[in-house]
């Protein structure tokens, strides 16, 4: 059986990604309706090393890679759509010596901007450490105004 290419084109995307690859993220799950991933606990990460509690910067590097990855979920062909805005609201922190996992979904695409949103957890998503806005700049060939070989740029109308 096939994979699915949702699945398979973010498992490509993350593996490019070297800060990814340092913090160890990896796909839990993936599908047109959003993608889960997952930053293991490492002492590597941690911002107080007498408490154990994970960096706020491991934990917005993981929100800001889930949130840029679910524009994968929503294109048809991949995109390069950098981070325009992001803000992270912190609801409590992370339990230490605990994976956390961060769920993003695209819930509006435009010809110029994906808006996204999501939330980290650890055991329980009806419990979120902290939630996420997002919104990313499309660069790709269906964004305004970019040429696509002919003598007609492709616009896509608003």
């Amino acid at each position: 059986m096939a994979e699915d290419p949702v699945f398979e084109r973010a498992t490509r995307f993350l593996s490019a990604l070297r800060h990814c690859q340092v913090l160890g993220l990896k796909l839990h799950s993936a599908s047109r309706d959003g993608l889960t991933v997952i930053l293991p606990y490492s002492p590597r990460i941690v911002g107080n090393p007498l408490s154990g509690i994970i960096h706020g910067g491991a934990l917005t590097s993981l929100m800001d890679t889930a949130c840029g990855m679910s524009t994968l979920c929503v294109l048809p062909q991949f995109e390069v759509c950098p981070t325009l805005d992001l803000r992270i609201d912190y609801m409590h922190a992370a339990e230490p010596h605990k994976d956390v996992y961060g769920f993003a979904q695209c819930y509006r695409v435009t010809p110029d901007v994906i808006f996204s949103r999501g939330f980290a957890y650890q055991d329980d998503p009806e419990h979120p450490i902290a939630h996420v806005v997002g919104t990313f700049m499309r660069l790709g060939q269906h964004a305004r105004g970019i040429k696509t070989g002919g003598p007609q740029a492709a616009v896509d109308k608003p």
